[in-house]
């Protein structure tokens, strides 16, 4: 069954269809320099207007990306706690799927 709402892909491969904040922690916690740097939380569709990525960065923490072209949003921020991102990013992805 496709997402209702959203998926996250990593870059080695995992996917998660509508991934609950515990998902997003794990897939965040999951994430290296080296073979896995990145993961895309979007619609589950083509061309979607909306996208999130976490990116690990080489000095330590993660880039946190949010882009949403209908609200023209586009944030960049650096954190370092999985727990948060996770939250924040349950929040924004909230705010788009209803």
């Amino acid at each position: 069954m496709a997402a209702r709402y959203y998926c996250a892909d990593s870059e080695n491969g995992d996917h998660v269809d509508d991934p609950s904040e515990d998902a997003l922690v794990m897939l965040i916690s999951d994430l290296n320099d080296s073979d896995n740097t990145f993961v895309v939380i979007q619609p589950d569709q083509d061309d979607p207007v909306w996208f999130a990525s976490v990116a690990v960065l080489d000095e330590g923490g993660y880039e946190i990306v949010r882009s949403d072209t209908t609200h023209r949003e586009h944030d960049v921020t650096v954190e370092t706690s999985t727990d948060r991102i996770a939250g924040d990013l349950t929040k924004w992805l909230a705010a788009r799927a209803s």
